[in-house]
């Protein structure tokens, strides 16, 4: 009974440490990329283990210390890789001063084609007033009711409606030009980009992603998600106005893939050393991770950002506030080195 006990307690170790480890291998199918999501399930899974270890085994064999180094080195690892995104770690972006105001407010969110609950949408939109909302998963019904709902209070859009859950609109109360509908990899997947007049005549260039996710149901590879997130990201490596990039990119925000469009593009995540804010899945808080993003250059500073209530959809949607420095901050940006840049390219042809 004893030997069986101990197996059990092996095997589990065996599957939390197998689970952190597999995303270290660097291929793009699903069964390899899904991994990474859970990253603070793992950690809490992990921990339990160990107090269950502690607290049941008399730790009187080698195996039964090797058993608990094992998951204290692998908790460890796990801590390592949450800590950026805990409230009490260093901030990506900046916090904006007492005297800072916000000069643009941003909702995004995925509204999930099939839900019908407009009105918990048009309620949120009118409760935050944000400048700027950028909704995905958008058929012509939701470009319907958006219209009717608030559409008046936006005067410059934006709106691609598509039946095949990749739908864009994009609202804005402030001035739209050079506006394009973009099909980085796929026709049936637009994207976005284009330049934002603020009220003080600023200008800030805008892209919003909806990528295909690595799943089986429509594409088992991650290479194609990788690759649009990573070619937008070439294209603003040089550039120096203010960029924000944002939208529901399928990936989570510490996966490599997320990681090295921000070394490629420059551009800096709110979440870090704010929390998680995990925007996926509204309907299971077990299995909740950040697919919703705002990335954004070092001209920013984060005056709020907040996960908003369900709107019946899957996902939560994410807004945030954005005080605009007059220079850019690249203190805290992460450096592409050249095998980082020969990897985005890699990724890039092999979407191609």
């Amino acid at each position: 009974m004893q030997y069986s006990f101990q197996t059990v307690l092996w095997v589990l170790t065996g599957i939390i440490i197998i689970f952190t480890l597999i995303p270290l291998i660097r291929k793009d199918h699903w069964t390899f990329r899904i991994f990474e999501f859970p990253r603070f399930q793992k950690w809490v899974i992990n921990l339990f283990i160990l107090l269950f270890c502690l607290f049941t085994s008399n730790l009187s064999t080698n195996l039964d210390w090797l058993m608990i180094a094992l998951l204290v080195c692998n908790l460890g690892y796990l801590s390592y890789q949450i800590y950026p995104y805990l409230p009490f770690a260093t901030k990506q972006i900046k916090t904006a001063g007492k005297n800072e105001a916000p000069d643009i407010k941003i909702l995004i969110g995925n509204v999930f084609q099939d839900n019908k609950d407009f009105e918990k949408l048009n309620s949120l939109v009118k409760e935050n007033d944000a400048d700027i909302v950028l909704l995905v998963e958008t058929n012509q019904w939701w470009k319907e009711q958006c219209m009717v709902g608030f559409g008046d209070n936006y005067p410059y859009r934006m709106l691609e409606d598509r039946e095949n859950t990749y739908g864009m609109l994009l609202f804005s109360k402030f001035v739209l030009t050079n506006s394009k509908v973009r099909h980085l990899i796929k026709d049936s997947i637009p994207s976005m980009v284009t330049d934002i007049t603020l009220r003080d005549k600023r200008k800030i260039k805008f892209f919003a992603l909806h990528p295909e996710p690595p799943v089986p149901t429509e594409n088992p590879h991650s290479t194609d998600r990788d690759a649009e997130i990573l070619m937008v990201g070439k294209e603003v490596e040089h550039e120096k106005s203010p960029l924000i990039v944002a939208g529901d990119l399928n990936d989570v925000a510490w996966s490599y893939s997320s990681t090295l469009f921000q070394k490629i593009s420059g551009l800096l995540d709110p979440r870090r050393g704010r929390g998680f804010f995990s925007s996926f899945h509204a309907k299971y808080p077990m299995f909740r991770w950040p697919l919703d993003h705002i990335f954004c250059s070092g001209h920013f500073r984060v005056h709020q950002i907040r996960r908003q209530r369900n709107i019946g959809s899957d996902h939560f949607p994410i807004f945030i506030s954005l005080h605009l420095m007059p220079v850019e901050d690249d203190s805290e940006k992460l450096v592409a080195d050249a095998d980082d840049k020969k990897l985005a390219d890699e990724k890039i042809e092999k979407a191609r």
